[in-house]
């Protein structure tokens, strides 16, 4: 491993922490030479998954891609890194999971909305605007009215007593 300070190559793993629930390895390394403290990542290679595109095209899954559409629609909302990171990581791991090698992009899509929609309704909103590929003004507009038609009826559920009889 080389030191990103110095690109010496006589380092040594000062820590050893499992990452990612037990999918990656986690390590502290100083730098021999210069004793700069670095972090590596190791990972299982696990074969590539392919996403197929509405359009019948298909692409290979790219965590970082997920991660910047996370980032748009969270965008200047109250959601940290920390939490895209973890919706990133639970949508690749669902996604990896899979029997298959391939994924259609709709369940990607499914699986960020329904981790999105609790954290933060607008950055919900943002993504599935994009996500369901809106044509006009009224079906946006319907989906929002959905959304807080469901957030009313959760909200009554939740404050409504049960009596016995």
């Amino acid at each position: 491993m080389l030191c990103p300070s110095c690109s010496s190559s006589d380092n040594r793993v000062v820590d050893t922490r499992t990452s990612r629930g037990g999918r990656a390895v986690r390590r502290r390394r100083e730098c021999s030479d210069c004793s700069e403290r670095f972090t590596t990542y190791e990972y299982v290679e696990e074969r590539p998954v392919q996403v197929l595109k509405r359009g019948g095209s298909a692409e290979e899954f790219d965590r970082a891609k997920l991660l910047k559409a996370i980032r748009t629609a969270c965008a200047k909302r109250p959601v940290s890194m920390t939490e895209m990171e973890a919706i990133a990581d639970a949508v690749e791991d669902a996604v990896t999971r899979q029997a298959g090698v391939e994924v259609a992009s709709s369940l990607i899509g499914e699986l960020v909305m329904d981790r999105l929609k609790p954290l933060d309704r607008v950055a919900y909103v943002r993504f599935a605007s994009v996500y369901r590929n809106f044509q006009d003004v009224d079906e946006f507009q319907d989906f929002v009215d959905e959304m807080n038609e469901r957030g009313r009826q959760e909200v009554q559920r939740k404050y409504q007593a049960e009596f016995p009889f």
